[in-house]
């Protein structure tokens, strides 16, 4: 059916340049045409808090313990903007990148947020796909209003002077059905994948675990560690707290000019510039910490969820992460696979502080806590040799992930090109739309929410724009 679809059988120019030509019946108004904006407050800050993300558009917001507690540090959510289902939902520091979305929720979202409603006319799922495109966030981009590019905002008069696609509205339905239908498919394809793969990363842990917890040779003799989390280890490993393995540096840059490296959960540390095409969100760099090649970064909040790496590149990373350079006789190489393994990685968000339960993601692993645990290390040459035969037991794993994440990215990559064309009438979906089944309905969030585990973002504090 997607392979069948065909171009509008008759275009006009649109007389907005970046725009091009449309569909003969479609129209361009502006954005104050379509709709307007709303500013109702919460009396009593209970309703279901919302956040807005670049990748899931609107979602509830709750704690990260699975709780139904919001996830916010805000004492109070009086005053929050109420926000109603099909309502547009957009973060004015953060539009540019596609920090917006059409709510499927009813609650509220920060005071810092836009809430708008559209009129009649304008299908809000239609302009959901269209606000979200890339032609749209680099319009949107032009139309901030700010010196610094990343103290930009997007006020109301920005937002409705934007130039917007207006197709009829019978035409938005069929667009939306058809969107929803083939995102459906694509998505079920990619969560199947992405299934997989995070099967082969368990395995993967699962190899790892064994190799720096009990070496190699499984007929090796144990011995007890002595340290009830740890159990029995290698009769010849040695046990040795952190602290003596590792000692915090904080050198701070004078310029900000070296280069920025973000964290990324099944990468490690890695050039931003590289992974990344927005800018970074912190107004300056200067002040960041200096990371050197062999030196850890530790994100304090995720050093649970093994986001701790020895890094091979030099640059800089947030002030919130801890910088720590390796002392004593240990591979620093394997020293991170150890902190990222199963019981470490347990024992990390053990000793972790913070507000507790239903506010979990706040919880910090503190310098006095990480240096007083204990892990077992085997000798130097023991570490080189269980990283070497590491490296053969995951060649298989790895590649088959390497080739899975290549096929996630095409498909996102098609997903991409497919809602862009049809939603800017490159594609005429309506006859498709017609043979749909009814449960076709609204377009699926294109990216699940877990998709961002991978993604540990340097210098992003403050992203959200709310408490």
């Amino acid at each position: 059916m997607i392979a069948a679809l065909k171009p509008y059988p008759e275009y006009k120019v649109s007389d907005v340049p970046w725009l091009g030509k449309i569909p003969a019946r479609w129209d361009v108004r502006r954005m104050k045409l379509l709709l307007r904006e709303v500013d109702s407050r919460s009396s009593t800050g209970k309703e279901q808090l919302l956040r807005v993300s670049q990748y899931t558009g609107v979602t509830q917001r709750k704690s990260i313990d699975g709780s139904d507690a919001p996830d916010t540090r805000a004492s109070s959510l009086v005053g929050y903007k109420r926000v109603t289902t099909d309502d547009l939902v957009i973060n004015i520091m953060l539009a540019w990148n596609g920090s917006m979305g059409v709510s499927r929720y009813e609650g509220i979202a920060s005071p810092a947020y836009c809430v708008y409603r559209f009129k009649s006319g304008a299908r809000p799922w239609y302009y959901h796909e269209l606000l979200r495109l890339p032609l749209y966030k680099g319009r949107i981009k032009t139309a901030f209003t700010g010196v610094v590019e990343s103290r930009l905002r997007l006020y109301s008069d920005d937002l409705g002077r934007i130039e917007a696609l207006q197709p009829p509205p019978e035409e938005q339905d069929a667009i939306v059905r058809f969107l929803g239908y083939a995102n459906g498919r694509l998505e079920r394809a990619i969560r199947a994948k992405r299934k997989v793969v995070a099967l082969l990363h368990e395995q993967k842990q699962a190899i790892i675990h064994r190799a720096v917890t009990r070496g190699l040779d499984p007929t090796v003799p144990l011995k007890p560690s002595g340290i009830p989390w740890l159990g029995d280890i290698p009769k010849h490993w040695e046990m040795k707290r952190i602290k003596y393995l590792l000692r915090e540096v904080d050198h701070r840059s004078t310029s900000g000019s070296e280069p920025l490296l973000s964290m990324r959960r099944n990468h490690g540390l890695v050039l931003f510039a590289e992974h990344f095409t927005r800018p970074p969100q912190a107004a300056t760099l200067v002040g960041f910490k200096i990371v050197r090649p062999g030196q850890f970064v530790v994100n304090r909040m995720q050093a649970g969820n093994g986001v701790i790496f020895a890094s091979t590149l030099t640059g800089l990373v947030s002030p919130d992460y801890a910088v720590f350079g390796p002392i004593g006789d240990a591979n620093v190489e394997f020293l991170g696979e150890l902190f990222r393994s199963r019981k470490v990685r347990a024992k990390f968000r053990a000793e972790s502080k913070g507000l507790g339960t239903g506010s979990s993601g706040f919880l910090r692993l503190y310098n006095d806590r990480l240096g007083a645990i204990h892990v077992a290390l085997p000798p130097r040459d023991e570490q080189s040799a269980i990283l070497r035969g590491l490296a053969d037991d995951l060649s298989g794993v790895n590649t088959a992930i390497t080739h899975l994440e290549r096929e996630i990215a095409l498909l996102r990559e098609y997903r991409t090109r497919l809602v862009a064309d049809v939603v800017t009438g490159k594609l005429d979906v309506r006859p498709a739309a017609r043979q749909l089944p009814a449960e076709a309905v609204a377009p699926e969030a294109a990216v699940p929410a877990d998709d961002l585990a991978d993604e540990v973002e340097a210098g992003s504090a403050g992203s959200e724009g709310d408490a």
